[in-house]
């Protein structure tokens, strides 16, 4: 949920302090992502793994755009950007070298079906696609393997991420799956 402020409504919730000319936006979901909420406990399948555990939910609740036989794709929990996605192997992997050539070949095809659907349903200009290996190469869930899909539009960085450190997203995750999985490529 995203809550916005003037500054005198920001200084009379916090109780404390002179009105300083800035507004406040407040993004309390974030709190999970950076307490490390539902990150795993270690580095096996059984250890708290969401991408283990997200395909036994139904695709609205764990935010599944699309299913393969070998991999799925799923919303980011805490995108970058409106559609972000995540192409994920259901074997639990860490390693993109561990990866099965089918396993590489669907994680591939669905991240192309999604480069389309998130242009047929956000008309996305350009897109940052990659993965991060381990825990120093920035890997939120180094364990196991994902690989992002970041849409992206002329003039989506502004003031906000820059100087504000904090993304304004236009559309629910739940909107944005449905949205993404009526735009799917038929196979």
């Amino acid at each position: 949920m995203l809550i916005s402020m003037t500054n005198e409504e920001s200084v009379l919730q916090e109780g404390a302090g002179e009105p300083d000319g800035f507004g406040r936006l407040w993004t309390p979901h974030r709190m999970a992502y950076i307490k490390g909420e539902n990150k795993p406990t270690g580095p096996a399948a059984g250890d708290g793994c969401p991408f283990c555990t997200i395909p036994s939910m139904s695709d609205e609740d764990g935010l599944i755009v699309r299913r393969g036989e070998h991999a799925f794709v799923v919303l980011n929990l805490y995108p970058y950007n409106s559609g972000h996605v995540m192409a994920v192997p259901y074997r639990h992997v860490a390693d993109y070298t561990e990866l099965t050539a089918v396993e590489t070949a669907e994680v591939a095809e669905l991240t192309k079906q999604a480069m389309t659907a998130l242009r047929a349903a956000s008309g996305a200009h350009g897109f940052n696609i990659g993965m991060n290996q381990g825990a120093v190469a920035g890997a939120g869930i180094a364990a196991h393997l994902h690989q992002h899909v970041v849409p992206r539009w002329g003039g989506d960085t502004n003031f906000m991420p820059v100087v504000g450190r904090t993304k304004v997203l236009p559309q629910l995750l739940a909107d944005t799956r449905k949205t993404l999985a009526e735009a799917w490529p038929e196979d």
